[in-house]
């Protein structure tokens, strides 16, 4: 049975048709990625599954019971309380039935009927089993381990979801989404505002997801990696494909060629027609074939080959040659709040050079960006643009940046105020602004739409430095490419921050990792970043190693070739084994030491629980009573020790491939 089907729907906004009788259908397991230029009715479509829009005719019907998950791309606060507490609480029935425990709690505090107080028992056992049920079914220790996925620490669980940054805000609500296990997944630019580990993470976990997923993203490769087939909307209307992104792209391109094709020789057709019946429909002899050209024309359905959808396409004017040194940085440090993000950072940037600065959030990233923009100053050291470098500059929060009351070519005209209208109207142009468009207001366009005004002010003055700050956000896939494309060919040097691996793995020459308050340096683009860290961690794992047994090895000049070289291998298996002993010894013995503490809560709920279903319990309320508060201090006991369990399983797996060992290695 479907989940989702949607029936010949219609809507229209202000006289402008978004759907004419659009309809498809999702089955359990699917995974489809919705796709379209900004302004194709992508978000739209999102809001009319989940019924936040009703459409002008047709049906969206979903089927009984199942339950549909919804992330917007601009997240409303709906979260509260501290942040671990709300995800456990955001699984619908659970806080109500915390709330029918208290009461009940309460009611029978008060009771003196014994006959009141077992019925009263026997109502609280069963809100304890629904309970119970909830804790099996969505466990708390769960929400902590997403939590995590996602880049909180332990110590940000007590947090108030309302002291959260709008960007973690975000993390939040995906999490909240991720644990309620919903069947049907609305993901809208899902990884917007998530670094670099924890867009990996999501991807996993979107892998492993059981339920249906309709995607929305800008990532070409997060999308391609996440899908199985693909909805598109466009000028033509909706056309379904199955395959991934990449798979779309060729059957479209071929679709729209086979019908252009069959345009053509259609067109033929008719020209040829028209002249037959031009030149003998006067003829006596010939006035039959004519009049049945005629009739021919008249039915003939005509083919329409596919409009070639427009397309931002854009190329950066040649810039002026910097000097070789292009930013120095010397002594740098950076704090807020008593935190401090940047010691005594020290590095240049050189002519051409291309570089993506990457990090967890909170990390600094933006704030190193502000530094070298000058918006922000370092608190100690100095930071220097080199011989004729000019600057531009895209933040991550363009929007701030625009005059909101002005139209799309005042605001790209202020700019460059000594140039021709003509040509802000060409540069307008090749962002998809033609026409009346360039006379709308910045206020009323969409996020996409306002990321393309921005651009465009950058491609009229983009200086021989930019800096851009996650400039992928709120642009469609077209849009990103054809960014991808024209900074490929920029002239000047670029520094970026980014959480879109096709934009890093197109443009990087450089990697700048942001870790506890360093800059480490790293040459090569995404790929070879994620290929040293993994050797550099093989590495540190055998580095002990390799040390004991190079000093050991000049002792040993005298024996006989093949004996050293048999003792050495001994010795460095022996080596290898205590090394590997060393570092899991104490983590086993913590998950071992935990499992038995989880084993002992165990065996005491279920006698508890046996207890509870005698109804004489609660008959005593000096004796109830007490049993009902150790049972859910146990189950709260046992939800933290499950957390550290799961958390040091985690650490466990990563040593364990990092040392090279198998699952099944060492476990005693």
């Amino acid at each position: 049975m479907s989940l989702l089907t949607v029936i010949k729907a219609c809507l229209s906004f202000t006289g402008k048709q978004i759907f004419n009788e659009i309809g498809f259908q999702v089955e359990p397991k699917d995974r489809v990625g919705l796709v379209g230029p900004n302004g194709s009715g992508k978000t739209t479509l999102l809001r009319l599954i989940i019924g936040d829009i009703t459409p002008d005719s047709g049906e969206i019907r979903l089927a009984k019971r199942s339950r549909v998950g919804y992330l917007p791309q601009d997240v409303q606060e709906t979260l509260s309380g501290p942040l671990l507490q709300s995800v456990v609480e955001s699984v619908p029935g659970r806080v109500q039935l915390n709330n029918e425990l208290s009461k009940a709690d309460a009611s029978l505090k008060n009771l003196s009927c014994k006959h009141d107080q077992i019925r009263a028992g026997e109502n609280l056992a069963e809100i304890l089993q629904e309970i119970n049920r909830l804790d099996m079914e969505y466990p708390p220790h769960a929400a902590g381990k997403i939590l995590s996925g996602l880049g909180f620490v332990t110590s940000d669980f007590d947090r108030p979801v309302s002291s959260l940054s709008g960007g973690w805000k975000m993390r939040a609500a995906l999490a909240s989404l991720l644990y309620q296990r919903h069947d049907l997944l609305l993901l809208d630019e899902p990884t917007n505002h998530l670094d670099i580990p924890a867009v990996h993470w999501l991807e996993q976990f979107l892998q492993d997801f059981d339920g249906a997923i309709i995607l929305v993203s800008h990532d070409r490769e997060f999308l391609n990696r996440q899908i199985k087939s693909i909805i598109s909307l466009g000028h033509e209307g909706m056309r379904s494909y199955s395959g991934n992104y990449d798979f779309f792209v060729k059957a479209s391109d071929e679709e729209c060629k086979t019908l252009e094709a069959k345009s053509r020789k259609q067109e033929q057709r008719v020209k040829q027609a028209e002249r037959f019946i031009e030149r003998f429909r006067a003829k006596a002899s010939k006035a039959r074939q004519a009049q049945s050209k005629i009739k021919l024309l008249k039915k003939m359905e005509l083919v329409k080959g596919h409009c070639r959808v427009k397309t931002t396409h854009f190329s950066f004017p040649e810039v002026p040659r910097s000097g070789e040194i292009v930013v120095s940085i010397n002594g740098m440090a950076k704090g807020f709040d008593e935190k401090s993000l940047y010691k005594n950072i020290n590095l240049t940037v050189s002519r051409g050079e291309r570089i993506a600065i990457i990090g967890t959030n909170g990390c600094g990233k933006t704030t190193l960006l502000k530094m070298l923009a000058g918006e922000i100053e370092p608190d100690e050291g100095k930071i220097s643009l080199g011989h004729s470098v000019s600057m531009a500059y895209f933040a991550q929060h363009h929007s701030n940046m625009l005059d909101l009351q002005k139209t799309v070519i005042q605001e790209v005209h202020r700019v460059v105020p000594d140039k021709g209208i003509g040509f802000v109207r060409e540069v307008c142009g090749a962002f998809l602004f033609s026409g009346q468009d360039v006379d709308k207001a910045i206020d009323v366009l969409s996020g996409g739409e306002k990321a393309r005004v921005s651009l465009a002010k950058l491609l009229v003055k983009p200086g021989n430095l930019m800096l851009m700050d996650e400039p992928t956000n709120h642009l469609d896939i077209s849009s990103s490419e054809a960014l991808i494309n024209a900074l490929s060919e920029y002239n000047g040097t670029l520094l970026f921050v980014s959480h879109n691996h096709s934009f890093i793995k197109s443009l990087a020459t450089k990697i700048w990792d942001i870790r506890k308050g360093k800059i480490i340096e790293y040459p090569g683009n995404l790929t070879e970043y994620f290929h040293h860290i993994a050797l550099m961690k093989n590495d540190s794992a055998g580095s002990s190693l390799r040390d004991c047994t190079n000093e050991e090895s000049g002792k040993n000049k005298t024996l006989d070739k093949k004996e050293q070289d048999r003792k050495k291998d001994r010795r460095q298996k022996a080596e290898r084994r205590q090394l590997v002993y060393n570092t899991l010894k104490p983590l086993l013995a913590e998950v071992k030491r935990l499992e038995r503490q989880i084993a002992v809560l165990e065996v005491r709920q279920k006698n508890l629980e046996k207890l509870f279903g005698d109804p004489d319990i609660f008959s005593d309320k000096n004796r109830g009573v007490p049993l009902l508060r150790e049972h859910k201090a146990l189950r709260e006991k046992q939800d933290k020790l499950l957390l550290k369990w799961e958390q040091n399983q985690d650490k466990l797996e990563i040593t364990r491939k990092e040392l090279g060992v198998g699952l099944n290695s060492y476990t005693s």
